[in-house]
């Protein structure tokens, strides 16, 4: 194992565990930016690493009874189809295939932390939007299928990016459910999460873009990084934390987008 991969997976952690956002924001780009990994290795990699960090977190928001299954399946209704339809169009059109697509995962990429970072920064000011819009209550018919919807969008992006599925999800969710409490929104999120990182993972591997001494690297070094962020989250003030977060967020997707 590369120790500077660890190291890598240890910050990265350490961060995620301190602000509750996804990995694949901060882990794709560094793969990329700072290590020169091909991205379509850093985002199978990443993608497979995500399913497999999440899963633990989904067991204890599972045990808390704070996933919405119902909302869960929905989000996968959508998200599943579109990851796989996502990776088998860019295999068989993209010059080269998934190595190919170089550029267009790069962009995405970008495009995808750019939208993340404004979900950091309005996301309360979205849910108090959606509650003064539709109220408590949205029409249900609606929510199920904008709900799908949602999930074929995060599929999409997420099987390009590896980003998408935690900043996006839980925003998106905000303004379906207004109502629904925020311990129950992120639960159902990260429960969707895993099938959706899984199988573009897997849809990664199959098309050879996945660097398992790379992964396992990362898993190493992040577990002990999760676990330290998560007991000092509390003393880092949140009003300093997450802006600082998304404005690091929009100039690493200033650098990706860029020419």
């Amino acid at each position: 194992m590369d120790f500077a991969y660890t190291v890598a997976g240890f910050a990265v952690g350490a961060i995620v565990g301190l602000t509750g956002v996804g990995g694949g924001s901060l882990m794709t780009p560094l793969l990329v930016l700072l290590f020169g990994i091909h991205p379509s290795v850093a985002v199978g990699t990443d993608l497979l690493y995500a399913a497999i960090t999440k899963a633990g977190g989904t067991l204890a928001h599972g045990l808390k009874g704070t996933v919405d299954w119902q909302v869960t399946r929905r989000l996968a209704a959508g998200s599943i189809p579109g990851a796989i339809v996502t990776l088998a169009l860019v295999s068989r059109f993209a010059p080269g295939g998934i190595e190919g697509a170089a550029g267009v995962i790069k962009f995405s990429l970008g495009i995808a932390l750019a939208l993340t970072a404004v979900a950091i920064i309005f996301r309360n000011r979205i849910q108090a939007y959606a509650l003064a819009r539709f109220g408590s209550r949205p029409n249900p018919a609606r929510t199920k299928w904008l709900t799908v919807a949602t999930g074929l969008v995060l599929g999409v992006l997420v099987s390009l990016s590896s980003v998408g599925a935690g900043a996006l999800g839980v925003t998106a969710l905000f303004f379906l459910y207004p109502a629904m409490p925020a311990l129950r929104i992120v639960g159902s999120d990260i429960a969707h999460a895993v099938p959706l990182t899984a199988v573009a993972g897997i849809g990664h591997w199959m098309l050879g873009s996945v660097d398992w001494l790379l992964l396992g690297s990362l898993i190493v070094g992040s577990l002990p990084g999760i676990w330290l962020g998560s007991h000092i989250s509390t003393k880092v003030p949140d009003r300093v934390l997450r802006p600082a977060l998304a404005m690091m967020l929009m100039l690493v997707s200033a650098k990706l987008v860029m020419p």
